[in-house]
């Protein structure tokens, strides 16, 4: 058997699965989806949301992408959060990484990667701008890990500054913004960073005519 027709086939028998628990799974799921989370993650296949969190199917909205990334020229990023605050009105929205991310590793070192390099100057922002917090750590892979740590609260106050979340929360006073980090030692999920709906931001980044 090759290697994704054993993908088909788990497929069919979880689908099977699913229909014996609950005859009604697929219909419903078929006629809406309303669920409470934006999950914006690392594309790792080590960080599944769903499996990590016990979530079931409809109940996280999922974007992911190289070291989990809220860049503000990402329209496909931009597109989701849209689509996940204005039309699905999620409550709440995870940025979550994870230790050990190869990303935030690989902005930590002067090696050429290629294309994604481009993707990677963000990240090397990030630590451009907390370089004193994270060198002040002299064990690398715990500075690794505070790179990590402040790059998620980074993205969270990227979140923040997008007029498409201030503009829910002046009308709707939501989603809650959340900072997470996964630890794939011991599959356990270490929140390090929050933002309430309608927490203040640098002025410099809000809008008026909202």
């Amino acid at each position: 058997m090759k290697l994704y027709e054993r993908l088909l086939l788990e497929n069919k028998a979880w689908a099977q699965e699913q229909l014996e628990e609950d005859p009604k799974f697929f219909s419903r799921l078929a006629d809406l989806q309303t669920p409470d989370f934006l999950w914006i993650g690392c594309s790792d296949s080590r960080v599944p949301a769903d499996r990590i969190t016990g979530t079931q199917p409809g109940e996280i909205f999922v974007h992911r992408n190289i070291a989990n990334m809220v860049v503000h020229t990402d329209l496909n990023l931009l597109s989701v959060l849209q689509y996940a605050v204005e039309v699905l009105k999620v409550k709440h929205i995870i940025i979550c990484g994870h230790y050990g991310c190869g990303g935030v590793k690989a902005a930590m070192s002067h090696h050429s990667y290629g294309i994604i390099n481009k993707w990677l100057r963000n990240v090397k922002d990030v630590y451009r701008f907390n370089k004193e917090e994270v060198d002040a750590i002299e064990d690398e892979d715990k500075r690794l890990d505070k790179l990590i740590e402040v790059n998620v609260r980074e993205q969270v106050m990227n979140l923040a500054k997008t007029s498409i979340v201030q503009t829910a929360w002046k009308n709707d006073n939501r989603p809650h913004l959340h900072g997470w980090v996964y630890g794939l030692e011991n599959g356990i999920i270490k929140p390090i960073f929050e933002m309430p709906a309608g927490t203040e931001i640098d002025p410099f980044y809000t809008y008026d005519n909202l």
